[in-house]
Order: structure tokens, then sequence, then C-alpha cells
């Protein structure tokens, strides 16, 4: 594999690493309401256990409020069920065919403890990066080895895959603090 695919292969790796984890964070209840927070509740229908995005149109219908609204009548309790029972802390409320979902609003303790978790879920993919550099660093070091690279290319490719290392960590560590900054706003 030539220096510059290893290069390009370790940029992609490392920006998909930031993909997970913005998809992580969607997944972390803040003070306001988002859609994304039912993306982990299942419903069952007819036998089986899908998720509640295909049996039912999930939109906020204010800052502090998730609508559900089932495409079926007779999935209206059950998805009512589903949301209760889930780990989220929720209790829906339905208002004929809408199912309203309020987001309590959260005690200061329960901020600093997800704020915590968005601290170690930053430093996993802080993590999952640094070990793509790695990776990156002993593909290089096995291209010398083999002579097919010089060592002066080696030091440039290191330099080069450190900085995009860098740039990956600061931008971990942007959405770690802009994801704080969000959970304390009351």
């Amino acid at each position: 594999m030539p220096i510059t695919d290893i290069k390009q292969t370790a940029q992609t790796k490392m920006d998909q690493s930031i993909e997970a984890f913005k998809h992580n964070l969607t997944k972390i209840r803040t003070g306001r309401a988002n859609p994304a927070i039912l993306d982990t509740v299942h419903v069952d229908y007819y036998g089986a256990m899908v998720p509640l995005s295909q049996v039912a149109n999930v939109s906020l219908i204010d800052a502090r409020t998730v609508s559900v609204q089932p495409w079926e009548k007779a999935m209206g309790p059950k998805i009512e069920k589903a949301i209760r029972d889930s780990d989220l802390g929720l209790n829906p409320s339905s208002m004929g065919e809408l199912i309203r979902v309020p987001m309590p609003a959260m005690s200061e303790e329960r901020r600093k403890e997800l704020t915590k978790v968005v601290r170690t879920e930053g430093e996993g993919a802080k993590i999952a990066v640094r070990n793509l550099r790695r990776d990156a660093n002993e593909s290089i070091k096995k291209l010398v080895k083999d002579k097919l690279a010089s060592e002066d290319d080696q030091k440039r490719t290191e330099a080069d895959i450190q900085k995009v290392t860098d740039k990956h960590i600061a931008a971990i560590d942007q959405l770690v603090a802009a994801k704080e900054q969000d959970i304390m706003a009351v």
C-alpha cells in the first residue's frame, strides 16, 4: 500500500470516528427536546420489535415536547407503553391520535452525570483516533522495513498523520465542550 493510500485511509477512518461520536452524542439527553432521543425505543409491531421511527412520525412541538404520530390508530397504546418502559425516564401522554412526550427538567446532579458521560464518550473517540494514528504509523514503518519507502518519507508522513490526528482530536474536544454547554444550559 503506497504512503498516500495510508494517509488517505487514516484520514477517512478518523472522519468516520468523528461521525460515530456525533451520532452517540445525539442520544445523550439535553434540556431541550430532540426527536433523536427516541431512536433507541423499539415497539412491538405485530410480534416484531421495530424502531419507533418505522411505525410513527416523530417530530418536535416546541423546545420541550416531542410529538409522536402513529401511522395506525391501534399502535398508540403500544407506542406509549414502549416509551414509558424505556430507560429514558419519559412520561408520554395521549391526546387523541397524537402522543405528546414532554421532556422533564433535569436536576443539577443529573446534568453533571451527563457531562461525565459526554467526556467519557469523547475520550473513547480520542482513543479510536489515536489507535488509527498508531496503525498508520506501523504501516509506514513496515514500508520502510521492506525498503519500499525512505526514512525521510516516513518522517514526513508521520508528521502529516500527526497533524490530521491533532485536527480530529481538537474537533472531538469542540464537540464535547458544545454538548456540555448544551447540557448545562437551563
